[in-house]
């Protein structure tokens, strides 16, 4: 048998950092994340639901994507990756009788943030094609103006809290009587190049 010793390799004790949501989601907690060292938490993402950042049950069904871009002390700190509405609140929407209206396009705010956006319009009655097309249209000329319009906080607030749908539903109604519109999900494509989140985010995993 080989005389040599096999060193003992210490475990490096865990640390719990707090998670915290971006600022424009008022730096809410999401919760705690464990490692051996802070900067290893760097890039990781985790899924919540907007009822546990405001506390207001009719936004249980909205849930909200995060990664964690920045760590101080046992703070760290997060950018607003996505969104996605739960797939049993879209069901619910969709009735008999009624026309489905999906629309995806890309947009990019007014401080250079990029996202894809999937709008979702469900109508009273079924449609026609050309109804279709032109709620399509409108849905899509609300989402981009207001990009261009907003930098990427204000634009995420609204998309979320549904200003946004709001405002595709009150110009989409006049093609056609509407049940819904809704932001029904979204996905940060690329932060603006000139920001802090920019340099993390292009960083190779």
């Amino acid at each position: 048998m080989s005389s040599k010793k096999v060193k003992a390799i210490k475990a490096q004790p865990k640390v719990w950092i707090t998670v915290l949501a971006p600022k424009y989601f008022g730096f809410a907690e999401l919760g705690k994340t464990m490692a051996s060292s802070p900067g290893k938490v760097i890039r990781r993402t985790l899924w919540t639901t907007l009822y546990n950042i405001t506390n207001d049950f009719s936004h249980q069904h909205i849930k909200l994507h995060f990664q964690i871009i920045k760590v101080e002390g046992d703070k760290a700190y997060t950018i607003f990756k996505g969104h996605e509405l739960a797939r049993d609140y879209v069901r619910s929407l969709v009735r008999r009788g009624s026309s489905r209206v999906d629309s995806i396009f890309d947009v990019e705010t007014k401080d250079g943030y990029r996202l894809r956006v999937f709008m979702l319009a469900v109508t009273v009655k079924r449609a026609k094609t050309s109804q279709k097309s032109a709620i399509r249209a409108i849905m899509r000329q609300v989402v981009v103006e207001r990009a261009s319009q907003l930098n990427f906080e204000d634009f995420v607030q609204e998309l979320v809290l549904g200003k946004i749908s709001s405002d595709a539903y009150n110009k989409a109604k006049k093609i056609y009587p509407l049940r819904k519109v809704e932001a029904m999900k979204s996905k940060l494509l690329q932060a603006s190049p000139e920001s802090e989140e920019a340099k993390v985010l292009q960083q190779p995993t």
